[in-house]
């Protein structure tokens, strides 16, 4: 089984998070299979809606080996065996709890807590975060997510979240950004296949225009 530093690795290749919110257990696996055919490896089903751990076991099982999946909203360590129990090796929440991220590595999840503000920061890696998911990214800004890349540790990862475009990640990146968690702008209930397959492949295509400006450090 491989480790959450291993997974972390994996996430690199193409570090973009699909959020499926909403995510209906009898689309899952034609979404999941669309996702992955536009080239997204990591993909986060919240738990704050229906079918939330269905659709995160079906995931699991049907999606090719080299796909990373877990679940979104995590609040409480229950949380963290619930999804764990149905496969899922990604732990993402909206809020910074150490308690509930030093559950997940524990078990060995990938864990991506959100954080706002460099105090938030600073405790999620101490409870073991691998990545930090900027939340919302829209309130704290590029000259945020700036700052709070001037004190952390050298290679901090960062995936802003909330209203992400493909023509908004290059500023993004510029301003320090390492990977991207995508929701509604590529997924929202009663959203096609066809249709994911496609906004999906343009969000792939623009991370890879801008992935030289990210490998040279912006």
């Amino acid at each position: 089984m491989k480790t959450a530093p291993d997974l972390l690795q994996q996430t690199r290749g193409t570090p973009l998070v699909a959020i499926l919110r909403g995510l209906d257990v009898t689309q899952a696996v034609a979404v999941g299979l669309a996702l992955y055919e536009a080239g997204f490896r990591t993909l986060e089903v919240p738990l704050n809606r229906p079918g939330a751990l269905e659709c995160i076991e079906m995931l699991s099982k049907e999606l090719p080996d080299d796909t990373l999946v877990g679940g979104g909203t995590m609040l409480t360590q229950t949380d963290v065996d619930a999804v764990h129990a149905a496969g899922g090796r990604l732990m993402v929440s909206p809020n910074c709890d150490a308690r509930v991220i030093s559950h997940a590595a524990a078990l060995g999840m990938l864990c991506a807590p959100g954080v706002a503000t460099p105090t938030e920061a600073f405790a999620a890696l101490e409870a073991g975060a691998h990545a930090l998911k900027l939340f919302p990214s829209e309130m704290v800004g590029h000259g945020g997510l700036k700052a709070m890349k001037s004190v952390l540790p050298i290679g901090t990862e960062f995936w802003p979240v909330g209203g992400i475009t493909p023509e908004s990640m290059g500023a993004w990146v510029k301003a320090g950004a390492t990977g991207f968690g995508i929701g509604s702008q590529l997924y929202a209930p009663g959203t096609s296949a066809a249709d994911v397959l496609e906004r999906g492949c343009a969000f792939v295509k623009a991370w890879r225009d801008v992935a030289p400006a990210f490998a040279l450090g912006g």
